[in-house]
């Protein structure tokens, strides 16, 4: 057929989509029907926006296509919303496509209608309503265009339901993938001159080296110019965290005494990242606006560079080419000096890494799990989180060496765990994929495990119960002692719930269960779901 929405759908087939996540409407049924005629695309039907949305983020983060959703107006725009917000700060590519009320209707303050421009303005990258039939395939083609280029990020389609099945030219529109930018020769030279000149340097890298290639590349030049790494936030996987010049992350709470040393530092490389809030330590990391040492600051999107920070040498150019140019003619011996820094900051680290041993006598330390699923764990295992303090262990302790993968939302949007785990689990069928989620999270999107069971996906949930909404207890412990309202859980019987979906489930709420549980969670070869009656105690604050 010839339609406008199937113009719509072949483009973005021709760009390589092949899945599509939503959750019906009325307001695009007519791109739906569409759909059917596309056999190479799979349609996962999800049981909330949210859901759907944060399907195709995780989509969309290990394909580096756009991962595209469909929603209706109104409600399902709204729903959505969470997904654009964390495409947005994680720097994933995607597509989320709203049915949108009649043309005729539009402005008129319609039933369920929104103008979508002024409600994502500031969050996508680009925001589209479409008037007529034969812009359709044009907008798909910007659309996949606009969510790959520069910093990846969200795009945001909004069709009238009456221009989505009239007849129109087919086309065959692909658009072909631009080289990347490589630093200038002058460029190049400048930084050889600081990495030679430099005894305490230190790379920050981010997540623009999780492409093909790029670990490889950042590792290369890493160990020969011996230059410490420290990951930006939650961007574990793109640096071999057992490697001896691997130095930390910088994340939520990094130690006093690590943060210190990296202030010392006299250059910074900056290289794949955007340096954002977290990243740079709610903008302290490197001292704003001028840092106190010399600052390369590279990545493939001119608006990024030296946006907050003062840069020695900005680059706005492809990182993975820009460390495979800088490799060294010949070798290149480091100093006492430097062979000294690398350790100590990898001591450091060590230090901060170490299992705890603080007790509790209210559940099980989560940590404890954390440490078991680590020495079991394939070495191709997809980690998937959920915002909140169960997560902590993991992101100082698990160490993930690629190809273990960690798949946690930079946005820290709770909700993410779930759908993730799904969408994972649909993408890479060969691996283990783990979810991790709170109480908290899990009641948000939980629901979306419904597809795991339907396609027998061997996902392990592993649920840490500890009735609380811990993240936020902690601040409450800290600006007001003792006094947490809004914060305890009631929760449901979570075995049940899974049970009633269709899962294998077990509880844990010993520690000496632990080991024996995430044994059949892994070797299971469908859906597993593990209740954890987890510490609430050893997550808070330690009183004076």
């Amino acid at each position: 057929m010839n339609t406008s929405a199937h113009a719509f759908i072949s483009v973005l087939a021709a760009h390589g989509v092949d899945r599509i996540f939503q959750v019906p409407g009325e307001s695009y049924i007519g791109l739906l029907d569409a759909v059917a005629d596309f056999p190479q695309i799979d349609l996962v039907t999800c049981r909330h926006e949210a859901g759907a949305g944060f399907m195709a983020c995780a989509d969309g983060r290990l394909t580096r296509r756009p991962g595209v959703v469909m929603v209706s107006r109104g409600p399902g725009a709204t729903n959505a919303s969470i997904a654009v917000h964390t495409a947005q700060q994680d720097a994933i590519p995607l597509i989320l496509v709203v049915g949108q009320v009649p043309k005729k209707d539009l402005r008129r303050e319609a039933f369920q209608e929104i103008d979508y421009r002024a409600m994502y303005g500031t969050i996508a990258k680009w925001v589209f309503e479409a008037t007529d039939p034969a812009q359709l395939p044009e907008i798909a083609y910007k659309a996949v265009r606009m969510a790959t280029s520069g910093t990846p990020g969200p795009v945001v389609i909004a069709i009238p339901e009456d221009v989505q099945q009239q007849a129109i030219q087919p086309v065959s529109w692909r658009a072909r993938e631009h080289d990347g930018l490589r630093a200038s020769p002058q460029g190049l030279e400048r930084v050889r001159g600081l990495l030679t000149a430099a005894q305490r340097p230190l790379i920050i890298a981010g997540g623009a080296f999780d492409v093909p290639g790029g670990r490889e590349a950042l590792l290369a030049f890493a160990q020969a110019w011996h230059v410490p790494v420290c990951v930006a936030f939650r961007r574990h996987d793109v640096f071999p965290n057992s490697h001896p010049l691997f130095v930390g992350d910088l994340g939520l709470a990094n130690p006093a005494k690590q943060l210190e040393r990296f202030h010392s530092s006299d250059l910074i490389l900056a290289l794949g990242t955007r340096l954002d809030d977290v990243t740079s330590q709610n903008y302290s990391f490197p001292t704003l606006p001028q840092p106190a040492q010399p600052l390369v600051h590279c990545y493939p999107d001119p608006r990024v560079v030296g946006l907050h920070f003062a840069t020695e040498v900005g680059l706005a150019c492809d990182p993975v080419g820009l460390v495979q140019d800088l490799m060294p003619q010949g070798a290149v011996q480091p100093g006492a000096t430097q062979c000294a820094w690398a350790k100590e900051l990898r001591q450091l680290h060590t230090q901060h890494a170490g299992w705890p041993q603080r007790q509790a006598d209210d559940g099980v330390r989560f940590a404890e799990v954390v440490r078991h699923l680590k020495l079991q764990a394939p070495a191709d295992v997809r980690l998937c989180l959920d915002a909140g303090t169960f997560a902590a262990p993991v992101y100082r302790h698990f160490g993930f060496d690629f190809p273990q993968r960690l798949m946690a939302p930079l946005a820290g949007a709770m909700g993410y765990g779930t759908p993730a785990a799904v969408a994972t689990a649909l993408r890479e069928p060969r691996s283990k994929v783990v979810c991790m989620v709170g109480d908290g999270g899990f009641m948000m999107t939980g629901n979306e495990m419904i597809a795991a069971v339907q396609r027998r996906l061997p996902i392990l949930f592993i649920l840490a119960n500890n009735g609380s909404y811990a993240s936020i207890r902690i601040h409450q412990e800290r600006a007001y002692p003792a006094r947490h309202p809004g914060t305890d859980l009631f929760n449901p019987d979570f075995m049940a719930i899974a049970q009633g979906f269709g899962m294998a489930v077990e509880r844990v709420e010993r520690e000496d269960q632990i080991e024996s549980a995430l044994q059949r969670g892994l070797q299971s070869d469908g859906p597993y779901f593990i209740e954890v009656m987890t510490s609430l105690q050893v997550t808070l604050p330690l009183k004076t």
